[in-house]
């Protein structure tokens, strides 16, 4: 017996929820601030992001990664051919009116994870920058053209926000990804504090490397701060799937520097029900 369209839309609605935003995430909490209407596709992105994560992230072999980030750069434009594939694909074109115009930016998405497939190492920030941009700042600005009154105008304050929230992730990920073999910290900074990479891989806490991570963290903050203070006025009641996002990280970053920096061997994150009223109460500030 074949399923009707709407029992369809709904089992790929499902399936995102699922991949992007288990109960008690981070994520959960910051789609539930969104008006209901648009929390179907800003889940389906947030399932796109997750799923191009685990490609990189679960796959050790890069021949591997490759040929599933292609599959998805081929997918990007069957979807906006009209001829998904995948549930997320299902769910991204059953709620996104406008998905050939979007193509783009999905695929710069796609191509900013292929850079995980290259480079494990950054040797300073402006290399660094260049794979956060393609990565958080454009997925920002998918996030924040859902529910912004003024679409086209995103790209000129979203980016930033993106931008600083991966790196606040990068300070609670540290251990976690370079056990994966990765490293989101410049090798210069690194060499300014007189932190080796094996010292992070094999966990180890150094007063060089609380500095270290004292500097990252402040940046993050900063960051943080500078890219929702440039959120226009006109766009702050609009955004708060992204409002509550930062909210999280920054209270985040303040538990981390709380537990004296250590993430080698822990992730450290906050309790549910402290996420639920940090969310609700930054969506609602203006």
């Amino acid at each position: 017996m074949s399923q009707s369209p709407s029992s369809s839309a709904s089992s790929f609605d499902e399936y995102c929820a699922q991949k992007a935003a288990p109960a008690g995430s981070s994520a959960y909490y910051a789609l539930r601030q969104a008006p209901l209407a648009r929390q179907p596709l800003l889940t389906a992105l947030f399932a796109l992001r997750r799923e191009l994560e685990e490609t990189v992230k679960d796959t050790t072999d890069p021949t591997v990664g490759r040929t599933k980030l292609a599959w998805w750069q081929k997918e990007t434009a069957a979807l906006a051919a009209g001829q998904p594939s995948h549930p997320v694909s299902h769910a991204l074109a059953a709620h996104w009116d406008d998905i050939e115009a979007q193509a783009p930016m999905l695929r710069t998405l796609v191509a900013g994870f292929e850079m995980d497939l290259d480079q494990a190492r950054y040797l300073d920030f402006a290399n660094l920058t260049r794979y956060i941009e393609r990565v958080g700042g454009t997925f920002a600005s998918a996030v924040a053209s859902v529910t912004a009154r003024e679409r086209e105008r995103t790209r000129e304050w979203a980016p930033a926000l993106g931008n600083a929230l991966m790196l606040a992730q990068f300070v609670q990920e540290l251990g976690n990804d370079a056990r994966h073999g990765r490293i989101y910290l410049p090798i210069d900074e690194l060499q300014r504090y007189g932190v080796t990479a094996a010292e992070l891989i094999n966990r180890k806490y150094t007063p060089a490397f609380t500095e270290l991570m004292r500097f990252q963290t402040d940046r993050a903050r900063e960051s943080l701060h500078a890219a929702l203070a440039g959120v226009p006025v006109s766009e702050r009641a609009t955004q708060r799937t992204l409002k509550a996002q930062a909210a999280m990280a920054l209270a985040l970053l303040e538990e981390i520097e709380r537990d004296q920096f250590q993430v080698l061997h822990q992730r450290i994150a906050l309790t549910p029900i402290r996420k639920l009223w940090i969310a609700w109460r930054a969506a609602r500030k203006r």
